[in-house]
């Protein structure tokens, strides 16, 4: 704050100056020499400074809202010149903006909706899609329609046969009649023997009592066309007079087709053996036999008849090939794998004796099957080679030369669309059954169809 003088004198002094320059002598200030002289306080100086800032950008302010008449005449610089020629258009240039940027966001609108249809459609491709069904307790007791939905042939209502084999069928949630329903003509089951009583499961951890071989397939087959494939998963010799002894519902009905010695005599079912499954007591009884034989397809390779694709039709890739272009497990592999003969495995079980391919004849063999893995090899670039392909026309010659249905099991099952190109190939060169586990998906027969979701 100022501070206020106490001498009349000086305060005199003052009024007459005031009065000069016409201000109240009332209204003015009263100060010290000595405050003049000091200079204004650090109080005065933060006041001041603050209005002076303020006075400033009032200013600045109304200095930028006067009218050219109100604005002092002087030369406008060079840069006011071109800031001037650049304002006059520059609502052009806004209009010319938008009306390059609204086609290029419509166009880009348009271009994600169509990325993810496209993306949605490709679902189907990369993974199955399986809906739950519509009142799934429909029927069941206490539940709605309780004694109206079932019917003695449901299973098989409007179901067409197609070559497909259930593969691991009892892992599915009705083991046989799923298989059926959807078109099967061939089912699978793993049999294990415990306490003379044979047990349905992949391996020993997963079986359970009331899970029997006759459980859930022989008495089920009783009223049931179908080819049921036993795997024997241990010991074939241990197994054989079990499986034998437990397929005797069938065959007191007739049900079983069978070799007589001179012939074989197709039945409602067909029980082929494979897995350990022993050759050698599979061919004991020369004169009756209603089991039949899982043959090594590798082993009945030989060079196809029929032209190859022309070059540059499949993509090619580096695989572990011999001169000739086959696989090193192919080619004379039948002499090869003679010291392997009899060490169990599918097609190797009770063979040490055999000489040739053509002991496996469907007198008493029914498939010829091999791992598509280990004998085709990976497919590279979603599409099957040149080589490949001689593979699997070279089986297929074979096993039908033999009069032997040919089928692979270990085929590609992911990406969908891998999946789906190799059951189209496997068909149209022949194959006779396909060993699947996604049976909707092979029911449907239309492997190239895209599905589109939603409203994309």
């Amino acid at each position: 704050m100022a501070r206020f003088s106490r001498d009349p004198d000086e305060a005199s002094l003052l009024a007459g100056d005031f009065e000069d320059f016409g201000v109240p002598l009332k209204d003015a200030p009263i100060v010290s020499l000595r405050s003049l002289e000091d200079g204004p306080s650090a109080c005065e100086l933060r006041h001041n400074s603050f209005w002076r800032r303020l006075l400033m950008i009032l200013r600045r302010q109304n200095a930028g809202q006067r009218t050219d008449e109100q604005r002092p005449l002087r030369k406008p610089s060079k840069y006011e010149k071109l800031n001037k020629r650049s304002n006059k258009p520059r609502w052009r240039r806004r209009i010319s903006r938008m009306c390059i940027a609204i086609p290029i966001l419509v166009l880009s609108f348009f271009g994600i909706v169509h990325l993810v249809n496209v993306f949605m459609s490709m679902v189907p491709i990369l993974w199955d899609d399986d809906p739950h069904p519509f009142l799934p307790g429909w029927g069941e007791p206490g539940e709605l329609g309780e004694g109206l939905a079932n019917y003695p042939t449901d299973f098989t209502r409007d179901v067409i046969p197609i070559p497909c084999h259930s593969h691991n069928d009892y892992w599915r949630r009705i083991p046989l009649y799923q298989a059926l329903h959807y078109g099967c003509t061939g089912v699978e089951a793993d049999v294990w023997l415990f306490d003379e009583e044979l047990y349905v499961g992949h391996n020993t951890i997963s079986l359970t009592r009331n899970r029997t071989f006759r459980n859930l397939y022989v008495d089920p087959l009783v009223e049931i066309l179908v080819v049921l494939l036993v795997d024997f998963k241990s010991s074939g010799e241990a197994l054989w007079p079990y499986v034998v002894e437990q397929l005797s519902a069938l065959r007191s009905k007739n049900y079983l087709t069978h070799f007589d010695g001179r012939s074989v005599l197709p039945g409602p079912v067909t029980v082929v053996a494979t897995g350990n499954a022993p050759f050698d007591l599979l061919i004991a009884n020369s004169t009756y036999r209603d089991i039949f034989f899982d043959a090594p397809l590798a082993d009945m390779w030989e060079e196809p008849k029929e032209g190859f694709p022309p070059n540059g039709a499949f993509h090619r890739h580096r695989p572990d090939r011999e001169g000739n272009g086959i696989p090193s497990s192919q080619g004379n592999s039948f002499n090869r794998k003679l010291a392997e003969r009899g060490n169990g495995g599918q097609g190797n079980t009770g063979t040490g004796d055999v000489t040739s391919p053509d002991a496996f004849t469907n007198m008493n063999s029914y498939y010829a099957s091999v791992s598509f893995t280990k004998t085709i090899g990976r497919i590279w670039g979603g599409r099957i080679s040149a080589q490949q392909m001689r593979l699997i026309r070279g089986h297929i010659q074979g096993a039908k030369k033999r009069g032997l249905k040919a089928r692979y099991w270990d085929t590609p099952s992911w990406p969908i669309g891998l999946r789906n190109h190799v059951w189209a190939v496997l068909v149209r060169e022949g194959v006779d059954m396909l060993n699947v586990d996604n049976l909707r998906a092979a029911a449907r027969s239309d492997w190239k169809r895209k599905n589109h979701h939603g409203w994309l």
